[in-house]
């Protein structure tokens, strides 16, 4: 297989799979109805997700920068925010194999910061964003029992609970491998991942923070879904969407379809359908919250625009050469 076909299998996967889940969910619905649907939304509370979606933009930035400041990185605050934004409109909008991810990696180098921070940075940071999502859906699974006594697998996220804190705990002693094998490159990076583990999540002020600025990340998600809900008029309250939304993102966190669209909409007209929430109506809740998710994140486009430094095709395979191998030694 080329490097091309190799680059370019993935996307189509995605894509294709993406697609699949949109066409079976638009089957299974009164597409009339959820259109009809669609048209009662209140311009007010959409405005007020669109608020609540830039702002979720910002905790991601600050969340990053917390991961940053404890692994000693000198990158501002305001460097944080401007190269996570970047990153988040490469997730959403690049049609390649480059995710915004080996984006926010390549820019964080590309402004001073080592190759080694950068990816560790990221992927810590992605470690702390599912790991929160995690944490809160098991906390709120009592009162998603509560609402949906039927939902299948209940032990589900307790038992991703304990293995992410197992899996964090691994990372930190990644360490102590035998030193005859630190001549290697991906054990040299397993090395120093496993000190960086160490300074992020076992020190309270950072890990601690970080875990609850991650938390509260999804919590705002959960609430951009209650503002489209109660613009829609559906019969949905706040703690339907806090205990809902945050598995329906898990899910989302696999890297199986574009940016989440038709996993979404599959996994939102499901979780939404164990309070009796017809499939045509969730349709829609899922579908404005793709757009408003997309629409707060093109912004991030122009901010790469005016940063002047823009990716050349070298240098894009380079980065994503390098976060290979980088994450391949530290699978």
């Amino acid at each position: 297989m080329t490097a091309m076909a190799k680059r370019w299998l993935p996307w189509i996967l995605k894509g294709a799979l993406s697609i699949g889940l949109i066409w079976f969910v638009f089957s299974k619905v009164d597409v009339a109805s959820a259109w009809d649907q669609a048209k009662t939304l209140d311009p007010l509370m959409l405005a007020l997700a669109v608020g609540l979606s830039l702002i979720q933009v910002w905790l991601g930035a600050v969340r990053w920068w917390l991961v940053l400041r404890a692994l000693r990185a000198a990158f501002s605050a305001s460097q944080a925010f401007i190269v996570y934004y970047i990153g988040v409109f490469f997730a959403i909008v690049l049609p390649g194999a480059v995710g915004g991810d080996a984006v926010r990696m390549w820019k964080a180098h590309r402004s001073g910061l080592s190759l080694a921070a950068s990816i560790n940075s990221v992927m810590l940071e992605r470690v702390a964003t599912v790991l929160g999502l995690v944490l809160l859906v098991a906390a709120t699974q009592p009162l998603l029992l509560a609402r949906a006594p039927n939902i299948p697998g209940s032990w589900v996220f307790p038992a991703l609970s304990v293995l992410g804190i197992a899996g964090i705990l691994v990372l930190s002693v990644l360490d102590r491998l035998p030193q005859s094998l630190h001549r290697w490159r991906a054990v040299r990076g397993l090395v120093h991942l496993a000190g960086d583990t160490r300074r992020l999540f076992f020190r309270p002020s950072w890990g601690g923070a970080t875990l609850a600025v991650a938390i509260l990340g999804h919590i705002n998600l959960s609430m951009v879904a209650y503002a489209l809900a109660v613009g829609l008029r559906l019969n949905i309250d706040m703690i339907d969407c806090l205990v809902l939304v945050p598995p329906v993102i898990l899910i989302m966190t696999l890297p199986i379809s574009i940016a989440g669209w038709g996993v979404r909409e599959t996994a939102m007209v499901a979780a939404f359908g164990y309070v009796g929430v017809e499939s045509h109506s969730a349709l829609v809740l899922s579908v404005l919250f793709g757009l408003v998710s997309t629409a707060t994140a093109l912004p991030g486009g122009l901010v790469w625009l005016m940063s002047g430094d823009h990716l050349k095709p070298d240098e894009i395979e380079a980065i994503e050469d390098e976060a290979d191998l980088e994450a391949e030694g530290k699978a």
